[in-house]
């Protein structure tokens, strides 16, 4: 341990099961760090010390017990097998099986999958296509750590977003490059260009989709409201280092800004949402 870990004098401690951090957009997106019962603002503490470490405890969150490893971001492997937000199709939800009677839950089906949901661009390291609940605007963007973000279909569920998504993914990404979307501020694009060519190279394809399921149904937008996001970074790291606290449970540095559900810190950065269910304590 170098002397900055031995002589840094922390003033606040909090200990507890973490989750993924909550933002708030304004100019900056304001973030808090999730921490038993605790909901430490984080942009203030830019520019000061913090010490992250993990004693070894994990605990599933939807059934709390203490686990070995996590699932999913936070889960048992019991859970991370019955839940049906854990489904392999809530990552490709074009392969939605609810109507051949095989889905794991029908009431979180009819309460989050048949619902309506939005095909949208978003422009973090790259522009790229992805689908949401209104529910999760503009949050999804900004855990994405998206500079500029649109919508650019509304559909009637789950599974047509995702069979929109897949048209569109012929033309334009559909991940979120993490770690250039880590060394900057994306630069600004013309994303009502991007949408229009995207459209227009979709056309007969998406128009096959309204045909079967109705033009209520999959309503693609010609025109959009561009949203532009500003994260609060001080310094962007010159070269990503990944920080790990199943390799290393103690972690310290000056932090230097948050972006996504990432903390930058000038010993590396950090994804909180990875340690979803992880015992922590935080010290500043």
């Amino acid at each position: 341990m170098n002397d900055l870990f031995d002589t840094a004098n922390f003033q606040n401690s909090y200990s507890g099961v973490v989750e993924k951090m909550l933002n708030r957009q304004q100019n900056p997106i304001q973030y808090q760090f999730v921490i038993g019962q605790s909901n430490i603002p984080l942009n203030a503490l830019i520019g000061k010390e913090i010490r992250l470490s993990h004693q070894g405890v994990i605990r599933c969150l939807h059934c709390k017990k203490q686990i070995n490893k996590s699932y999913g971001q936070g889960y048992c492997y019991d859970h991370f097998m019955q839940l049906a937000s854990n489904d392999s199709c809530m990552m490709s939800p074009e392969k939605c099986h609810f109507e051949q009677g095989t889905c794991r839950d029908n009431r979180f089906a009819e309460s989050v999958c048949n619902q309506g949901h939005y095909v949208y661009l978003a422009n973090t390291s790259e522009v790229k296509v992805g689908i949401t609940r209104s529910s999760q605007i503009p949050t999804r963007w900004m855990d994405q750590g998206a500079k500029q973000a649109m919508v650019i279909a509304r559909v009637s569920t789950r599974h047509l977003a995702g069979c929109v998504e897949v048209i569109f993914k012929q033309f334009i990404a559909d991940k979120t490059n993490w770690r250039n979307m880590l060394k900057g501020d994306a630069q600004l694009m013309d994303l009502n260009a991007i949408r229009d060519e995207c459209l227009f190279k979709s056309r007969e394809q998406v128009q096959s989709l309204q045909e079967k399921y109705g033009l209520v149904a999959i309503q693609m937008f010609e025109h959009g409201e561009v949203v532009e996001f500003n994260f609060p970074v001080n310094q962007y790291p010159e070269k990503i280092t990944s920080l790990n606290l199943d390799k290393n449970p103690e972690i310290q540095g000056c932090l230097k800004g948050i972006k996504g559900q990432y903390l930058i810190f000038d010993t590396g950065v950090i994804n909180i949402r990875k340690y979803s269910g992880y015992e922590l304590t935080i010290e500043y």
